[in-house]
């Protein structure tokens, strides 16, 4: 008996009636049931559109995710290949720069140590240069002086004619006549410059006379610097001491310092062996070696 009431209930469910929360429509109103052909489309569409813009959505998003992992994996693969071959490449540089490093601070080091080995030899060249540079000025001075001393003999006669030709007789004939010496003096030998033989109208070069004695030397000098220029047989001629080409220089340098002193009125001066020139002013006697400061000491005297 129980498995029938079971059965007839099972069979007779269907055609129980909906719950009794389900809406109920409105009355007056009928609802059409779902596929009639007056049910409205709108909810339906309205539904497979969304469903329709999901799926969409989904496919492109999954379509984009694969796209850029691929792109991603790919650009990813690139870069690490790329980076991969910098360090390597950079790797290989920076040993070859250490290299050039090594080889570079080992030249650097021996330029060092030839540069420090040349600066030690400069320092002692430049020593042995200035020892050799203040023995030559000593040998220059003391060849200067033995030439000066070998001339203490010697006077230039200036004025006589090239025409004439002087031996040592004539010439201690001229200088006895000329400075009415008592007797001829001793002429060792006379002879020209040793400068080209002038033109015809020039100036005659000097006559260079060695005297046997000093004293005959001297006495003639003295004379010649109080008569300045001589007039004998129709020639005006002039002595003058037979100094080094260095000392003359150093002497005409005072020409023009000379020149304005003989304009100023009691000052006396000379000039002394070798190149010094002594300015005697109101009692006061200086000496002065160079023209510049003698022109100097002049400005002070004539401005007083």
């Amino acid at each position: 008996m129980s498995r029938k009431v079971n059965k007839s209930a099972s069979t007779s469910q269907p055609n129980l009636r909906p719950a009794a929360n389900t809406a109920s429509p409105p009355r007056g109103k009928t609802s059409p049931r779902p596929g009639s052909p007056d049910t409205p489309l709108v909810d339906t569409e309205k539904f497979t559109k969304a469903e329709l813009l999901s799926e969409l959505r989904e496919e492109i998003s999954s379509l984009f995710k694969k796209e850029l992992t691929a792109a991603f994996a790919e650009n990813l693969t690139s870069i690490r290949s790329d980076i991969q071959q910098l360090k390597t490449d950079l790797s290989s540089d920076i040993t070859t720069m250490r290299q050039e490093f090594a080889g570079l601070r080992s030249t650097v080091t021996g330029m060092e140590q030839s540069l420090s080995t040349c600066t030690d030899d400069i320092v002692h060249l430049q020593a042995k240069v200035d020892a050799m540079s203040k023995e030559l000025a000593k040998l220059e001075n003391k060849c200067e002086d033995l030439e000066s001393r070998s001339r203490r003999n010697n006077i230039r006669i200036v004025g006589v004619p090239e025409e004439n030709v002087l031996s040592a007789t004539d010439v201690s004939v001229l200088l006895m006549e000329a400075f009415q010496l008592g007797k001829e003096p001793l002429v060792d030998r006379a002879h020209r410059t040793l400068a080209p033989k002038p033109n015809t109208g020039e100036r005659p070069r000097a006559v260079v006379v060695r005297l046997h004695y000093y004293a005959d030397c001297a006495r003639i000098l003295q004379k010649a610097r109080e008569l300045q220029r001589v007039q004998i047989n129709n020639m005006t001629i002039s002595v003058f001491p037979d100094h080094t080409a260095k000392t003359a220089r150093a002497r005409a340098a005072f020409n023009e310092v000379r020149r304005q002193l003989r304009g100023i009125q009691g000052v006396r001066f000379g000039i002394l062996y070798p190149a010094r020139l002594r300015i005697t002013y109101q009692g006061m006697q200086r000496d002065f070696v160079s023209p510049d400061e003698a022109k100097e000491y002049i400005k002070i005297i004539t401005t007083r």
